[in-house]
């Protein structure tokens, strides 16, 4: 049954927020001062109908939007949407004596990694996102967020994933546009036959991808995935990790090596395939620390074959479980640091007891880079300065680069 509610703000999710006598209502695809009717389960409701609109809702860029749950405020003006999106990051660092800059925004038609849901029905191959809070699969026809590289090629990853398709339920697909092409990682597609794997692997070739694998096992590689780090060319492994998009990538990076440029020895913790290595190497010696042997091999490689670089160290090291210790960081004078989601604690707090005086925090998450930077700072850093960055358009999440210094103790 549908009730009517006015939205008050935006959640930190995307989401409508409606104060009831019973609590907050959250509700996906409103906007502040918007009256609408939904139907309420606890403490969600689904939209049925718009009765007042905000003056700040446009058409969405998408013809699956609303249904998709890959974006979540395409129907918010753009300026607004940016303020809300900066607004997360100085909501979430109040308390922390910090200059929080602009927001570096991210243009449509960018994004250069995108992990599809896939699975086989009777009426055919589903292959786009889940609905929002849903396992149902959107099948998608355009993605204005994606690469045109990507959405240029849905017709034959869709074929693609029909080919390899061994199992009744749903698996994922994660494409990145590289410079020779797409690299295709498939994940819980089942086992391949003989017949299916020799059909596949003709397939990519036809179609012009770089690579298919499936549970990290190559299947194919007619070309190596090769992408740019600067001027330096590495070839990544299945899957691997990188930035969202090329631009916030290079952004972040230029941040990072600003500050850094007085290093002579930098340590790259979470270092991954080499995005902030081999760039900082053009002028300081680098330590690269990473837990994935594939790319930190990757990292390696392509330090190896490039030209011009200072000297390259890599250490795999599980970061999580065994950090660097306080008396291996004061041998650098700059350090790197870009965890996943859950952040750097105890690697925070080595560095906290450290005296590198120039420290660069790269995070996607604005709640474990608070927490951090409270440890930074507790250990004697000062923050300079938190770049908010957009590289995830029309989404909840928004990445951060944080500067900090210490005085160096004279030894």
């Amino acid at each position: 049954m549908s009730a009517r509610f006015t939205i008050g703000k935006l959640g930190a999710q995307g989401d409508g927020v409606a104060e009831t006598e019973t609590g907050e209502v959250f509700i996906p695809f409103t906007l502040p001062g918007e009256t609408v009717t939904a139907a309420r389960e606890r403490d969600r409701a689904a939209l049925r109908a718009l009765i007042e609109a905000s003056p700040l809702r446009i058409e969405p860029a998408c013809r699956h939007f609303g249904e998709c749950g890959g974006c979540a405020l395409q129907h918010l003006e753009a300026q607004a949407y940016q303020q809300w999106k900066r607004e997360k990051v100085v909501h979430t660092l109040r308390g922390i004596d910090c200059e929080i800059g602009d927001l570096v925004a991210c243009a449509p038609h960018t994004r250069r990694r995108v992990v599809l849901a896939a699975r086989r029905t009777e009426t055919g191959m589903l292959l786009g996102f889940n609905r929002h809070l849903s396992p149902e699969i959107i099948s998608i026809s355009e993605c204005p967020i994606s690469l045109p590289g990507i959405v240029g090629a849905l017709d034959g990853l869709r074929a693609l994933a029909e080919l390899i398709c061994a199992t009744p339920k749903s698996f994922r697909m994660a494409v990145t546009v590289t410079g020779s092409g797409l690299d295709v990682a498939v994940h819980e597609s089942g086992k391949l036959g003989e017949n299916q794997r020799r059909v596949a692997s003709n397939f990519v070739i036809a179609q012009g991808f770089a690579r298919l694998s499936i549970d990290d096992e190559i299947i194919i590689e007619p070309k190596k995935p090769v992408v740019m780090f600067g001027s330096v060319a590495v070839a990544v492994p299945p899957g691997a990790f990188l930035q969202a998009t090329e631009a916030a990538e290079r952004t972040m990076a230029d941040i990072v090596g600003g500050h850094l440029k007085r290093a002579k020895k930098i340590a790259d913790l979470f270092a991954g395939c080499g995005s902030f290595a081999l760039r900082l190497a053009a002028r300081s010696e680098v330590h690269a620390v990473e837990g994935d042997a594939a790319a930190l091999s990757a990292l390696d490689r392509g330090s190896r074959f490039a030209t011009g670089l200072k000297r390259v160290t890599g250490e795999r090291r599980d970061l999580f479980r065994r950090p660097l210790t306080f008396k291996e960081l004061n041998a650098f004078d700059g350090v790197v640091f870009d965890p996943p989601r859950a952040g750097a604690e105890d690697q925070s707090k080595q560095i906290a007891r450290s005296d590198v005086p120039f420290v660069a925090a790269v995070s996607c998450n604005p709640v474990t880079l608070a927490r951090d930077l409270r440890i930074l700072i507790d250990g004697g850093y000062a923050v300079k300065s938190v770049t908010p960055i957009d590289q995830f358009l029309w989404s909840p999440h928004v990445e951060a680069v944080a500067l900090l210094e210490k005085p160096r103790k004279r030894r």
